[in-house]
């Protein structure tokens, strides 16, 4: 009975409690794998997968996250309607997030560079994602971003896409 008393208290202590904080902190890198919507002028659109590496840092100042990130993406996507092809997209993001414990949730805010067939073109991108880690050095995460071009097709007209990311990421 002893025992079992003992054990009982064991679990209450250990679900109540709180979660431990993760220390995000460091150096990262790994790849992501993807899901691009394009849409263009003239009824132009494409989707494809994307894949590539991304590279950053982040400093972890308690609750809240601030960070800098590259990341790359290839991808195949034909606009159709004779506007061309996307073929890659380079990213430099800066995002900020907010610590639940084991959880990042964080907004993303920064440049884009795609290159097509026809132009290439810069434009904003921001969007938001949330990290998980599976092990102190192992993270998986996903990000919804979004992007307007100006001027990547045949025609004149913007471009707007939206990337949705799973990503594997290695903390150093």
């Amino acid at each position: 009975m002893k025992a079992l008393n003992a054990l009982i208290v064991t679990l209450v202590t250990t679900m109540a409690a709180p979660a431990m904080a993760e220390d995000w902190t460091g150096v990262y890198g790994g790849f992501s794998f993807g899901y691009t919507d394009a849409d263009g002028p003239n009824g132009s659109s494409g989707d494809d997968f994307s894949f590539g590496p991304h590279i950053g840092y982040d400093r972890d100042f308690g609750n809240f996250v601030l960070g800098g990130e590259l990341e790359y993406n290839r991808l195949s996507l034909n606009l159709g309607q004779g506007e061309g092809s996307l073929d890659s997209m380079t990213r430099l993001k800066f995002r900020g997030g907010y610590d639940f414990g084991s959880a990042l949730g964080y907004v993303v805010v920064g440049a884009a560079r795609v290159d097509s067939s026809v132009d290439n073109d810069t434009a904003a991108v921001y969007g938001i994602g949330v990290a998980y880690p599976v092990t102190d050095n192992f993270i998986i995460s996903g990000e919804a971003l979004r992007q307007d071009f100006d001027d990547v097709t045949r025609t004149d007209g913007g471009l707007d896409s939206n990337v949705f990311n799973l990503r594997t990421t290695f903390r150093f």
